[in-house]
């Protein structure tokens, strides 16, 4: 533990921002994990949707410093990937 007054605060100020953070990744990884449930369970209504939201989020987390922009433009290409691979999968078919 820091006995420096200002490492206290530092502290507190790191504490508090961790809990930020990890907020913003779970909610684009669970955001993201919508995404491939329903491209695995060949829903593309509910993906193009989902997929929407997650960009939101994952754009957001790059945004604020949580993780960085080239990693959050790999994470929204893999799933827009995936959406249209569906899509082109679906509209083969039909």
């Amino acid at each position: 533990m820091p006995n420096i007054k200002s490492a206290k605060k530092r502290l507190r100020q790191n504490i508090k921002r961790r809990e930020r953070n990890r907020l913003y990744v779970r909610r684009f990884k669970t955001e993201s994990k919508k995404v491939l449930k329903a491209v695995e369970e060949r829903n593309l209504e509910l993906a193009k949707d989902q997929l929407k939201i997650a960009m939101k989020y994952i754009e957001r987390a790059a945004a604020r410093g949580v993780i960085h922009k080239n990693g959050a433009a790999r994470r929204m290409s893999k799933l827009s990937k995936a959406v249209s691979k569906l899509e082109k999968e679906l509209s083969g078919q039909g």
